[in-house]
């Protein structure tokens, strides 16, 4: 079973600093680094050190060969990903002293998908296929439709959660993988157990997985709820470790595993990947999540 995942491919340019930036200062950084970043290139590269079978499908400019490149060195299909007369995405990322981030984002290429583009991607889904999107390129309420229309498992991680979420069909989607933020976005709740219950109670068949940072997850359907504690582990870079979260945990998911392997997955890659700087490059491989 494959899983195609239409999403964003970025230039991560990283910075450390002491503390985030504020309005007027001019603040220097420690280091400067560049990655291959973007929430869909991320969860691709996540998926393929997880065993998975996934195709990437996205864009991007005359500056992004080598983030192709490297996808497909780390065993994503790149067949799908196009080079288009525009700039690559890329974030501005700045780390601070205790491991958090804060982003600026530019869609670039990600923003300039077609229908036609949309109808390629999709006719190499079969019923049963999962496809993944996140919120950093355009069109995702048309591929969500288009995408259940094929039959295919839709999971979706609504990041960056913007106001237009909610106006998207969300009854097509059958996992949502979200954090407490755009949890409460999503349904005006602030209590964990009760986003995951409004969550059901507005979309009954699908399956919801909220990532709680240091407090571990918490897992909901219409059968069952569980809880699950986060590893204690220093942090050092957050970035990328709710993508690698979900690479490892769909990665799972596609191989036939019970939910609760599924999670304790996901849970010890990504208290792997933050004690490591980057996004794509912090990702564990699946021989160092079972060491762990």
């Amino acid at each position: 079973m494959k899983i195609i995942n239409f999403g964003s491919i970025n230039i991560d340019h990283v910075y450390t600093v002491e503390h985030f930036v504020k309005p007027g200062e001019t603040l220097k950084s420690k280091t400067y680094k560049t990655f291959l970043g973007g929430k869909g290139a991320n969860q691709s590269f996540a998926l393929a050190r997880a065993g998975a079978r996934v195709l990437h499908a996205g864009k991007i400019g005359k500056d992004g060969q080598w983030l192709k490149d490297k996808l497909q060195e780390s065993g994503v299909d790149t067949a799908l990903i196009q080079k288009v007369d525009l700039s690559t995405g890329h974030a501005l990322i700045q780390v601070n002293a205790q491991g958090e981030n804060a982003i600026i984002l530019h869609g670039g290429a990600n923003e300039s998908f077609t229908d036609t583009d949309i109808k390629k991607v999709l006719s190499q889904g079969n019923p049963g296929d999962f496809l993944l999107l996140q919120n950093e390129i355009n069109s995702v309420d048309k591929i969500l439709q288009m995408g259940a229309n094929k039959g295919l498992t839709i999971v979706f991680n609504p990041a960056p959660m913007r106001d237009e979420v909610k106006s998207y069909p969300l009854e097509y989607v059958d996992i949502f993988i979200i954090n407490e933020l755009e949890g409460e976005a999503l349904t005006g709740e602030k209590n964990p157990q009760k986003i995951v219950s409004a969550i059901q109670g507005l979309y009954p068949k699908s399956k919801t997985v909220l990532t709680l940072g240091k407090e571990g997850l918490l897992y909901k359907d219409k059968d069952k709820s569980i809880k699950m504690d986060a590893l204690k582990v220093q942090a050092i870079d957050t970035t990328g470790a709710g993508d690698t979260f979900i690479g490892y945990f769909l990665a799972e998911l596609s191989q036939g595993q019970e939910i609760e392997k599924c999670l304790e997955m996901g849970i010890k890659a990504s208290s792997i990947c933050i004690g490591r700087e980057g996004a794509a490059d912090s990702i564990p491989t699946r021989e160092e999540v079972h060491r762990l």
